[in-house]
């Protein structure tokens, strides 16, 4: 045959059974070896089947189709003042000034008519700026406006619902101020931070994090209390978080199976190997003494 050389080639060489010894402590290895294999085999193809979320950070503005603007969402709860009163104003470096925002925005009655809940969906521009809750848009000011509140929801941007990612989304939701002095104002100061999150399929979502600090204070002037606000003053982060959703390539977790079944065996044989020359080592030595 032309090709009769090529079993020369041959790396695995085969070893007649009649010329091979089982042993128990073979078989016990054995035993391990395999149930190791499976344990370590299971644990990376849940890892493979899992996905994992990278996150890194970099100077940007990840949603530049937004033209500039940031959606928001607020709902407040003010037990004590009535819907009428009740106004959302918006300011920033802009030159943007609107009083008694209305659009998309709801009031509903609380307390038998006498405190209001407000939810409202605006937009800001991307600029330092504030928007306040206040009576400013209110026809006539009521001589002491009780701005104690509940905060249900301050959120920016996409709402993410993700169980991985742990961010500060909506980090005034359940602020509780209503044992505040009622004709105080408050100040929450928030640091936005954008965040992108993508997924496996490549699809980007927008979304924005932000920490808070607040403070509590009756203001006056030279003509006596100023009329008290609930004012949310932000300003952007030039920092971006994003996360990334990724899965462990196919070629890895092959890589990382045929390690184990190779280092396992390896191992297992170098084990059973130096069983078994002690073994008949130690048999060779009892026979001597018997002799």
């Amino acid at each position: 045959m032309p090709f009769g050389f090529i079993w020369l080639f041959d790396i695995y060489r085969k070893v007649p059974k009649d010329l091979t010894q089982p042993t128990y402590t073979g078989a016990f290895i054995s035993i391990l070896c395999c149930v190791f294999m499976l344990f370590l085999f299971l644990s990376e193809l849940t890892g493979f089947i899992a996905t994992e979320i990278v996150n890194e950070l970099y100077v940007d503005d990840p949603d530049k189709d937004s033209g500039g603007k940031i959606d928001v969402s607020l709902n407040i709860s003010l037990p004590n003042l009535h819907c009428d009163l009740v106004g959302l104003d918006i300011q920033d470096e802009m030159g943007r000034h609107e009083v008694g925002h209305i659009d998309n925005s709801m009031k509903v009655p609380l307390n038998q008519g006498y405190g209001c809940r407000f939810e409202g969906e605006f937009t800001i521009n991307k600029v330092p700026g504030n928007f306040h809750v206040s009576t400013h848009s209110a026809t006539a000011q009521p001589q002491n406006p009780d701005m104690t509140h509940t905060i249900h929801k301050l959120a920016f941007g996409e709402k993410l619902q993700v169980q991985k990612v742990q961010g500060a989304f909506n980090a005034l939701g359940g602020a509780d101020r209503l044992a505040s002095n009622p004709l105080a104002s408050h100040d929450y100061i928030l640091k936005i931070v954008p965040t992108v999150y993508e997924d496996l399929t490549g699809k980007q979502r927008f979304s924005y994090q932000y920490t808070v600090a607040n403070k509590e204070y009756v203001a006056y002037s030279h003509t006596g209390r100023i009329i008290p606000a609930i004012w949310f003053r932000y300003d952007l982060s030039p920092i971006t978080v994003k996360y990334t959703e990724r899965r462990q390539p196919f070629y890895r977790f092959i890589t990382t199976i045929c390690a184990i079944i190779g280092g396992t065996f390896t191992v297992a044989g170098i084990i059973d190997s130096c069983i078994f020359t002690a073994s008949e080592a130690w048999k060779k030595i009892q026979i001597g003494k018997m002799s």
